[in-house]
């Protein structure tokens, strides 16, 4: 899963940059992403795969909080890229004839800035907290990783502050772009109403990729707060968090190439690239050999 998540991630990334015809904000926006879901993969299952195959599941006290740092700042990042991804889609269905003037290059630069910012002080916040927190010795993580709420459970010192911040903070942070989302596409709804039949098609195509991310990523998400709630089961709530950390970046790239043409036909130009560029260095190989020989 792992690496079919990284290279799939990395091959919309060459074919975003090497194709011209994807250089609009809406493939900008899917190759930051990209990009992204790679970063918040490679958090976790590195260290878990280096764990299972050392036969040591143990970390240190700074990997640990690294890795709270890491996953929190990624998945932050995730909402908010979800976010401006549906505000391009907004303007780009509800304001086609501004939409090359409103989504210029340095908004869409900024967009992604800004929720990089966002994403890293709301991990900093939470990591700089968690670090104020005393724990035992010899703890034992009940996860494949180091899950913030996990983290909390298990420190000696009063964690109420930290669990309340976890909750308010973490809801304004997801909830604010869900929120943004959800009012982009009722626009996009009403808007699209009113258009041809194959206008529908055309806005439903371009929108309907995003929307599966979208789902796919907050259903998860929910379906982890709803198990840690519901369930005190450590192992269920482990289940749960592979979905939003390992599957969802797993199945974006699916999602967007087998929906989309456009990276259909930059996937094919990238393949023949490779292909090519593969061939001449077997040849410029061979003729070393021989001329060794």
């Amino acid at each position: 899963m792992y690496l079919v998540a990284v290279i799939g991630n990395l091959l919309i990334i060459l074919a975003v940059s090497s194709d011209s015809h994807l250089h609009t904000p809406m493939y900008f926006f899917l190759s930051n992403l990209s990009f992204n879901d790679i970063c918040l993969i490679t958090c976790t299952v590195p260290k878990m795969l280096v764990n299972i195959g050392a036969q040591d599941q143990s970390i240190s006290y700074t990997g640990c909080l690294s890795q709270v740092c890491s996953v929190l700042a990624f998945g932050s990042l995730e909402s908010c890229l979800l976010a401006v991804m549906a505000y391009d889609r907004y303007v780009a269905i509800c304001h086609p004839l501004r939409y090359t003037v409103i989504m210029n290059p340095q908004f869409c630069v900024l967009l992604v800035l800004l929720s990089l910012f966002i994403s890293t002080l709301h991990a900093l916040l939470h990591t700089l907290m968690a670090l104020h927190l005393s724990f035992c010795t010899d703890l034992e993580i009940p996860h494949f990783f180091c899950e913030l709420a996990q983290v909390i459970k298990l420190a000696c010192s009063d964690s109420l502050l930290n669990s309340i911040l976890v909750y308010l903070v973490g809801g304004l942070v997801g909830g604010i772009p869900l929120s943004g989302i959800i009012i982009s596409y009722i626009h996009i709804v009403f808007s699209v109403l009113r258009m041809s039949s194959r206008g529908k098609y055309k806005a439903f195509s371009s929108c309907g990729s995003h929307l599966c991310v979208v789902s796919l990523f907050y259903g998860t998400g929910f379906g982890v707060y709803i198990s840690s709630v519901v369930t005190d089961s450590p192992r269920k709530v482990a289940v749960a968090s592979v979905m939003y950390s390992v599957a969802t970046q797993m199945l974006n790239p699916f999602i967007y190439t087998l929906r989309n043409r456009n990276m259909k036909k930059a996937l094919r130009r990238l393949n023949y690239m490779l292909h090519s560029f593969l061939s001449c260095i077997v040849v410029l190989h061979s003729g070393f050999q021989n001329k060794s020989k």
